[in-house]
């Protein structure tokens, strides 16, 4: 953890700090994708496109249970997780919120918790076919919307205890959602 920036406050008590139990670690990383030193949040939309590549995931009744099933699993990891961390960022976190979402931070949501990203591009990719353009645009889509998180994604993210660090995220996959289901009709109606 030497490359996150500890001086963003919110950190465990003081004293030892407490270890992160492994499953709620492993799940909250994103099979520890949340590690990576830069753009943790990018490399965790990235595992969750590697899970969507499993053949039959593009079924809306299997995605649409993955997508709750890891919700309510990532409210109860990332809060664990969140609450050892505390609010600590990577320095590309950092600068990106200085840029597009100044003003403190209300609740912790550490760098390394990327279990929301994951849910966030299985949202986008809700009733789209399993194809590389839709995947590309997606991707952008919902990196756009969760870097700049429009309201109501950044009211959301306020509340305490896992929900918040899942809420913004959902809202940012249902606005990249509605933007890729636009793209991919152009796409088939105009350019392909």
């Amino acid at each position: 953890m030497n490359s996150l920036n500890t001086s963003t406050g919110d950190g465990p008590t003081e004293g030892l700090p407490a270890r992160i139990p492994f499953l709620a670690n492993i799940i909250a990383t994103g099979l520890f994708s949340g590690y990576i030193p830069w753009a943790s949040g990018t490399f965790g939309t990235l595992v969750g496109l590697l899970f969507f590549l499993i053949p039959g995931t593009e079924n809306p009744l299997i995605l649409g249970l993955m997508v709750i099933a890891g919700f309510f699993i990532g409210v109860w990891a990332s809060a664990r997780v969140a609450a050892i961390v505390g609010h600590r960022l990577t320095q590309s976190a950092q600068k990106a919120k200085d840029v597009f979402q100044q003003g403190e931070h209300e609740t912790a949501d550490p760098s390394i918790v990327v279990i929301d990203e994951i849910i966030g591009i299985w949202i986008t990719l809700l009733f789209l076919p399993k194809t590389l353009v839709v995947m590309i645009v997606a991707f952008f889509a919902f990196r756009a919307y969760d870097i700049l998180k429009p309201q109501p994604a950044r009211a959301v993210e306020r509340i305490p205890n896992g929900w918040g660090i899942m809420l913004d995220d959902v809202i940012a996959g249902i606005y990249a959602n509605i933007t890729t289901q636009v793209a991919w009709w152009f796409w088939t109606h105009f350019i392909h």
